[in-house]
């Protein structure tokens, strides 16, 4: 078992049947999807409740996302706060067993197409976040709970989401980065 944790990387298959096992205890145990970015918007929610606990009780969708029957509201750690804070804590675990962790600021792929510039680096960082929860958000969830949750129940709007969210990815990447084979040229000093 120790072999297994040290390895940098698993097998998709052991890894989507675990992914797959999951969703089945979260269906049993919690009686919901499997999903990441509600728990970021329940975090925001809950400050926004404790700095302007009126705008949020005359707001009819933060009551209906945020409020609570007794007149107080949700709290902020729920199992899926507890999801993702293990999902961070159990990524760098395995960075450090697999021996593949390495703290960088700017990555090399970035740093060759936009410089070293570490506060650009963070900057677009911070903007492809925001775009990503505001597109989760605005989709009615994220990649896992779409992708995940939904594809398993065969949702229409969750393959829709995956199939979309792949191929806007591969634009993007050809965009930021350019196409592999005129990179490839660029480095042989081809093009």
């Amino acid at each position: 078992m120790v072999g297994l944790l040290r390895k940098p990387r698993w097998s998709p298959y052991v890894v989507g049947i675990g992914i797959g096992v999951l969703s089945w205890a979260t269906f049993y145990f919690m009686g919901k999807a499997l999903g990441t970015s509600t728990s970021f918007v329940g975090a925001a929610g809950s400050a926004l409740c404790t700095v302007a606990p009126e705008h949020v009780a005359e707001n009819a969708y933060y009551v209906k996302e945020y409020g609570a029957k007794g007149g107080g509201f949700k709290p902020i750690f729920d199992w899926q706060m507890a999801l993702d804070i293990s999902l961070v804590l159990g990524a760098f675990l395995a960075a450090m067993l697999g021996r593949t962790f390495k703290a960088e600021s700017v990555p090399t792929v970035w740093a060759e197409r936009f410089g070293p510039s570490v506060a650009k680096r963070y900057a677009a960082a911070f903007v492809g976040g925001f775009i990503l929860i505001f597109g989760a958000r605005m989709a009615g969830g994220c990649t896992s709970g779409h992708g995940i949750s939904g594809g398993l129940q065969l949702a229409v709007s969750s393959w829709t989401f995956f199939v979309s969210m792949f191929v806007s990815g591969v634009v993007a990447a050809a965009v930021l980065f350019g196409f592999g084979a005129r990179r490839a040229g660029k480095e042989a000093g081809h093009v």
